[in-house]
């Protein structure tokens, strides 16, 4: 298990790593150390089922969810009754649009997406479209930034909910929420985001993002795998689709696991007390990155926005090389394609698709990622790699 080692109260990088230098940040995080410590009483000693209510070992399970509850919902400035835990952002997504559409109101039987959003948001707008839910895909501008105009032509009284990715996963773009939850508002449609790769990175607040739902992930924060939370406002109609004990308020059944809930509570107070180093140090090695492949002359294209952005992710493209022999000359990095959601089944990124990117650009594209334990000699190998790579390809198609 790799983990990231803290200090007092911030963190540190990991000692030298075996293998690949890791640059995919936005896939997962490595585990904080300090989560870990955090995690390990509840797999020993304090094992109960926090919903037994009639001793110890019940009452210190459930301790620690509800501590890790407030920590969780402070990160986000919600209330922690409005904080649910589930196992991921993709079940969070799922309880989100279904749970909404099923309540909705008479008359409202309409869903707008973000035609970027990640698969498990499109998947689930696409099932809910067989059920007889209409659905809108929002068209971004060629910044990967949401078409407020198309949303204001879309919009009326019939659209039940509206939901916009804060951070998108594969170009980092940071969306204008607080004017989408504006304008939504002002149709009585509610407003979700999928904040998975946000919360913990860049400051989110519900409140003053106008947000009535958002889904969260605790492995893209350095916490544990397999636990996530959904924030649904007070008062927000919505329907379970997992039931059987009453759990977590009878929104979603089944016996929570206080060992990943701890952890999870555990990394994202870290996240909140070291917010503001952790977004300077990826935004001097994002500049560190691109000042690099600007001075050597290379033909490259950033995709995404550049000032409305999260700087842990630079998704770049380089015209007229050959992307699968690029990504294996990188075999000493572990970084992802631009097209990493539908690369396994041979598909050009839908996300790049829709900022007007080529094809053949697209497919020589990287996402690359950077974190608590990178280091800017990280970037200078990593760096230095890809435009060896370049340039070999380059100076091969002028012979």
């Amino acid at each position: 298990m790799t983990v990231i080692s803290s200090g007092p109260e911030t963190s540190s990088p990991a000692g030298r790593r075996k293998g690949p230098i890791y640059f995919d940040f936005q896939a997962t995080t490595p585990l904080e150390e300090k989560a870990l410590s955090a995690m390990m009483p509840y797999l020993t000693e304090k094992f109960g089922n926090p919903h037994s209510a009639t001793h110890r070992f019940g009452w210190e399970g459930k301790a620690g969810v509800d501590v890790a509850r407030k920590r969780i919902a402070a990160l986000i400035n919600a209330e922690p009754e409005e904080i649910t835990f589930l196992s991921g952002a993709t079940e969070a997504n799922n309880l989100a649009l279904k749970g909404v559409m099923e309540r909705a109101g008479e008359g409202r039987n309409r869903l707008i997406v973000a035609e970027t959003e990640h698969a498990c948001i499109r998947e689930t707008a696409a099932y809910l479209a067989t059920r007889g839910v209409e659905v809108t895909l929002l068209p971004v501008d060629e910044s990967g930034l949401v078409r407020l105009d198309a949303l204001k032509e879309t919009l009326d009284e019939r659209v039940a909910l509206v939901s916009v990715m804060l951070v998108n996963n594969e170009i980092g773009v940071i969306q204008p929420l607080a004017e989408i939850a504006k304008l939504a508002h002002a149709h009585g449609a509610l407003v979700h985001s999928d904040m998975a790769q946000a919360a913990g990175k860049i400051p989110v607040d519900v409140e003053a993002l106008g947000l009535d739902l958002a889904s969260l992930s605790s492995h893209k924060l350095y916490g544990p795998k397999g636990i996530g939370a959904i924030y649904v406002r007070k008062q927000v109609p919505i329907a379970p689709q997992i039931h059987g004990g009453g759990q977590e308020e009878g929104l979603r059944s089944g016996t929570l696991a206080p060992f990943l809930c701890v952890g999870f509570g555990e990394a994202a107070r870290i996240a909140q007390g070291q917010l503001e180093a952790d977004q300077a140090h990826v935004k001097a090695l994002w500049d560190q990155t691109v000042d690099t492949f600007r001075q050597s002359g290379i033909a490259f294209r950033i995709n995404g926005s550049v000032t409305h952005r999260y700087f842990g992710n630079l998704n770049v493209s380089f015209p007229g090389v050959d992307g699968a022999r690029l990504l294996a000359d990188l075999r000493g990095f572990a970084v992802s394609s631009g097209a990493a959601c539908a690369s396994s089944v041979g598909k050009t990124s839908y996300v790049l698709e829709a900022l007007g990117v080529e094809s053949q650009t697209a497919q020589a594209t990287l996402r690359i990622g950077f974190g608590r334990a990178t280091t800017a000699d990280d970037v200078k190998e990593m760096t230095d790699a890809i435009l060896k790579a370049v340039r070999a390809q380059t100076e091969a198609s002028w012979r």
